[in-house]
């Protein structure tokens, strides 16, 4: 009887939903566990199957830092970016394209999907520049090469668009071009916003490993504004790892995307809880 009203009280959320297109950041422990990572595939063949149309980007900095220590090769992080040479990239996309991708496509055709795996050179897909991080140090403002780093400046999603509409779900690994032909290591989570922004998605559902965005009492709110969100991060109240997740939001609504959702991935069907029910899950960002 529960299940039967959970479903009947899906519908409006199905019908609203129907023939949108979801860009889902996809990373933390839902990647590490073959369990968590069986459920998620599975929700997302069934969002597919309600002619919702997912479009899934992927992490995996767990998993290059565990390649990178098997092959002695040393790394670095300033302000939560990898700084990656020639040596570190290489592995990055070996990482991301290779194990990590196919490990997600076949996650989703196990339970009767049918997933492609692409990275962001797949099409000119993602055109990357390189990410100079400028920083303050003993009062001098100075610019810091990250190396392969890369921030999208150039997004084609007719590769994707084609997708809509089809049986298949792209899964994305964040690796760009530039315009010379390098390789460019890019964050998930701006990968994930830039790639929504061209395909002007529904919805960009970030998943995370916290509950959403918090106020000052540490409750999460279930509904902000980029307006509030400005506020509260000037405030202080929004810090931390949790402030480039907002900015991935609002760099999205500013181009495009509809509204953007901040989650936590290791909650059982989050995606599904978000999309299909009325309390949903996590905080949901919009532009007013």
């Amino acid at each position: 009887m529960i299940t039967a009203q959970t479903l009947s009280e899906a519908l409006p959320y199905l019908q609203r939903y129907d023939g949108s297109t979801i860009v889902i950041k996809f990373g933390g422990h839902a990647m590490g566990n073959s369990e968590a990572m069986k459920k998620f595939a599975r929700d997302v063949v069934l969002m597919k199957q309600c002619n919702v149309h997912p479009v899934i980007v992927h992490g995996g900095g767990p998993m290059i830092n565990e390649m990178l220590d098997r092959l002695k090769i040393p790394s670095e992080f300033i302000d939560g970016k990898r700084v990656s040479n020639a040596e570190v990239v290489e592995v990055v996309e070996m990482v991301l394209a290779g194990r990590i991708n196919k490990g997600i496509v076949q996650a989703i055709n196990a339970e009767g999907g049918q997933a492609v795996g692409l990275s962001g050179k797949d099409a000119n897909l993602m055109i990357c520049e390189k990410d100079l991080k400028t920083v303050i140090r003993d009062g001098v403002e100075t610019t810091i090469d990250l190396g392969f780093v890369g921030t999208p400046v150039e997004v084609n999603p007719d590769l994707l668009l084609g997708f809509v509409g089809s049986d298949f779900i792209p899964v994305v690994a964040p690796v760009g071009m530039g315009r010379n032909g390098e390789t460019f290591n890019v964050n998930g989570d701006t990968a994930a916003g830039a790639i929504a922004a061209a395909m002007e998605a529904d919805r960009l559902l970030l998943l995370t490993d916290v509950d959403g965005v918090k106020n000052k009492a540490g409750e999460v709110i279930s509904q902000i504004t980029a307006q509030e969100v400005r506020d509260m991060t000037a405030s202080g109240v929004i810090s931390g790892g949790m402030i480039p997740k907002t900015q991935t939001a609002l760099d999205a609504i500013e181009h495009g995307v509809r509204k953007v959702v901040i989650l936590n991935g290791k909650k059982d069907h989050a995606v599904l809880l978000e999309l299909f029910t009325e309390h949903g899950a996590g905080t949901l960002i919009s532009a007013s």
